[in-house]
């Protein structure tokens, strides 16, 4: 399962030299999921099969009821969108991809908290993880709210209302 993922050209703050950073894919996903969709995930039920050498790295991950999943969503690699309409919704307005969850992105990083339902050798079992099969995983980290939960006063613009979600 060698994988690596290579990133765009990352400058430096401090420096004009360019630098590529390369991450390593830990596993991948695997669900029934084929295609790219918005919602539907919310009772999907997906596998994340790590690298047998992670296996040791999952001890513990079993005790806690929700996990964060970082993933590389692949089937975007290559395409940047700086503006974008959400789920191509024609009733919420046009935006730059920082203020979307669009996978058309400088770096096609995504990320999901979902509910851990088991953890077997290298094995990690989730509900409703919003990704498609064989999506490559890129790390997974326990949620801990005193670190994950925002705090203070939400704000979301109203038109988030009128997308479709998990």
């Amino acid at each position: 399962m060698e994988k690596k993922v290579s990133t765009s050209k990352l400058k430096n703050f401090d420096s004009s030299q360019e630098s590529k950073k390369i991450l390593d894919v830990i596993g991948y996903a695997k669900n029934k999921v084929k295609e790219q969709q918005f919602g539907g995930f919310v009772n999907e039920i997906t596998e994340i099969v790590l690298d047998k050498k992670y296996e040791k790295a999952l001890k513990g991950l079993e005790d806690y009821s929700h996990i964060i999943v970082i993933y590389w969503m692949n089937e975007a690699e290559g395409v940047v969108r700086l503006e974008h309409q959400p789920q191509g919704n024609p009733n919420v307005p046009k935006l730059g991809i920082f203020a979307t969850r669009c996978q058309w992105r400088p770096n096609c990083i995504g990320i999901s908290t979902v509910p851990l339902i088991s953890v077997s050798r290298n094995i990690v079992k989730v509900k409703g993880l919003d990704i498609i099969d064989k999506t490559p995983i890129l790390d997974i980290k326990p949620y801990l709210p005193d670190y994950d939960s925002a705090e203070g006063k939400i704000k979301i613009p109203e038109w988030t209302k009128k997308l479709t979600y998990k």
